[in-house]
């Protein structure tokens, strides 16, 4: 019978190996460092190269209009929109603005629910961005009664 410690030791072994086979997805772990460092959206969505967002029918988010703690509020958006290459989330004011960022592809679905952390009531986007660089969001507000992260 394995111990924890041995488990671990394991189980690093074995992704060392199928990192360095190729059967991990490295791309999957890599991010966009100046866009979850903006402070603003309109910094975020300069920083992927993103143009004016425009608001759309077919972008999605649905969550508490209240929030009895910022610690975990559950989130659910998505879009059906064709040719999306970006989902993202924003949280207008958390200390990083970007909350999520998925790269998606036509075998991926892409709507999407996450718990999330909010520092104060603000406005949560919802922002799909297509393979031609425009963007299309959804908004909605959420009160949060106890922040859950600060800076």
């Amino acid at each position: 019978m394995l111990n924890r410690r041995q488990t671990l030791q394991h189980s690093w072994a074995v992704a060392g190996l199928l990192g360095t086979a190729g059967f991990l997805p490295f791309k999957a772990i890599a991010y966009d460092k100046t866009a979850f460092e903006a402070k603003s959206v309109a910094s975020v969505l300069k920083a992927l190269g993103a143009s004016a967002p425009v608001a759309s029918s077919e972008v999605s988010i649905t969550g508490p209009e209240i929030a009895d703690s910022g610690a975990s509020v559950l989130l659910a958006f998505g879009t059906t929109l064709p040719n999306i290459k970006r989902l993202l989330l924003l949280v207008e004011k958390n200390p990083s603005v970007l909350v999520a960022n998925f790269q998606l592809s036509p075998s991926v679905d892409s709507q999407f629910s996450l718990r999330i952390k909010m520092s104060q009531s603000s406005d949560v986007y919802a922002v799909a961005l297509t393979q031609d660089g425009k963007a299309y969001f959804a908004k909605r507000d959420i009160k949060v009664t106890l922040g859950g992260c600060g800076e």
